[in-house]
């Protein structure tokens, strides 16, 4: 049984955490496996779409709490370890954003603490009815710092820092209305709801998606005018692509356009 199942079809890659009897908590082993599958669709041009969901009861749980505490019996009572494990799965949300395609969040469940975070990072996500959202390590004495860094650049900031700092939890509605999620759907319907997503950006050119979503990061961190700048420069670069010349081409003569992508 592969702990990060994945198969590919019509342009999309479906990634599955697939540990449900931890509700696929990101343990070491589950870093390490989201991290190797993030960095092989990178240079995979056939994806144009990624979808990840957590098999079982839930999407995720966050952290693996039992390790966690395991690494406390090193002689540094952890520190080493904890931070090595803050660092990588920094490294691996961020690698979600740096990925040419956009990743979908398909969430069922619960997505708490570290699985709120990784909902947070992805580009978009649909979430069953009845799916509950929480940054709620403050429950336990372990505020969410590092979700919060992907939760604060979805929602509001004095929401995100109730829920920070109360643990109480999101509904999908409340989810959707606060613009963590794009979307809900009845629980039968996720899947399908998900793939029709993903395929509708899959049908898009690569190489404007591609481009589009680096600039979209780039420019949130930017002041106004140096944003127009640098999006007009890749507005330039993106008007110069062969692909683009057929699309509006495409779309003068009322045709379907002929990519080579």
């Amino acid at each position: 049984m592969e702990l990060l199942e994945r198969h590919d079809t019509n342009a999309v890659a479906y990634l599955t955490m697939n540990a449900p009897e931890r509700l696929n908590a990101l343990s070491d082993e589950m870093l390490a496996a989201l991290q190797s599958q993030f960095e092989a669709l990178r240079d995979t041009a056939s994806v144009r779409a990624v979808v990840l969901a957590g098999a079982g009861k839930a999407f995720c749980a966050g952290h693996d709490l039992k390790q966690m505490t395991a690494g406390r019996q090193a002689p540094d009572g952890g520190k080493a370890y904890f931070r090595d494990l803050f660092d990588r799965c920094a490294t691996m949300m961020q690698t979600i954003q740096s990925l040419p395609q956009p990743v979908i969040a398909s969430v069922h469940g619960i997505a708490t603490a570290a699985g709120c975070q990784l909902v947070a990072s992805c580009d978009m996500a649909v979430a069953a009815h009845g799916t509950r959202f929480g940054v709620n390590g403050v429950n336990i004495g372990l505020f969410c710092s590092t979700p919060m860094v992907a939760l604060s650049r979805n929602i509001g900031r004095k929401k995100a820092f109730e829920l920070l700092t109360t643990g109480r939890f999101l509904s999908c509605g409340e989810a959707e209305a606060l613009g963590l999620i794009n979307t809900t759907a009845p629980a039968d319907q996720l899947d399908d709801t998900t793939r029709a997503l993903a395929e509708t950006v899959a049908g898009k050119l690569g190489a404007a998606v591609k481009i589009g979503k680096q600039a979209f990061y780039t420019q949130l961190q930017m002041p106004l005018d140096q944003a127009y700048a640098y999006t007009g420069d890749v507005m330039v670069e993106n008007m110069l692509f062969r692909d683009t010349e057929e699309g509006i081409s495409a779309f003068l003569e009322k045709r379907d356009p002929n990519w080579a992508q």
